[in-house]
């Protein structure tokens, strides 16, 4: 059994380039501590810590349909909820557990926690 630490996605609506061409399929890695910490001293992070996401997310997406390098500008240029949902695939791949959803077992009517693998979802 490996370690997993890259994990495909495909973007809800998808980037598009200034040529037009719609990018959905990406990489994201799993984040390390200089991933966190090194944006915290970025002079657009220290005016707008909004901003952190946006670097963030510059530093773990590793490809992005066929762009040849994801930029600041690339995820700045993200609709809305595409920078949400890759917000939210960040926090699942680099959390410590998988989510759990509490559900009622359609043949006994139990509620139970069943753990969701949205990587199996994705894959």
């Amino acid at each position: 059994m490996t370690f997993e630490t890259e994990f495909h996605f495909v973007l809800p609506r998808g980037y598009v380039d200034q040529d037009g061409t719609v990018h959905r399929e990406g990489v994201m890695r799993l984040a390390n501590a200089a991933d966190e910490i090194l944006p915290l001293r970025d002079p657009k992070v220290q005016q707008n810590p909004g901003y952190l996401t946006i670097i963030l997310l510059t530093r773990v997406i590793t490809k992005l349909g066929t762009l040849p390098m994801i930029t600041t500008k690339t995820i700045e240029g993200l609709f809305t909820l595409d920078l949400a949902y890759l917000q939210d695939f960040y926090e699942r791949i680099n959390s410590m557990e998988m989510p759990k959803y509490r559900c009622v077992c359609p043949h006994c009517g139990q509620e139970v926690d069943v753990p969701v693998n949205f990587m199996e979802a994705i894959g």
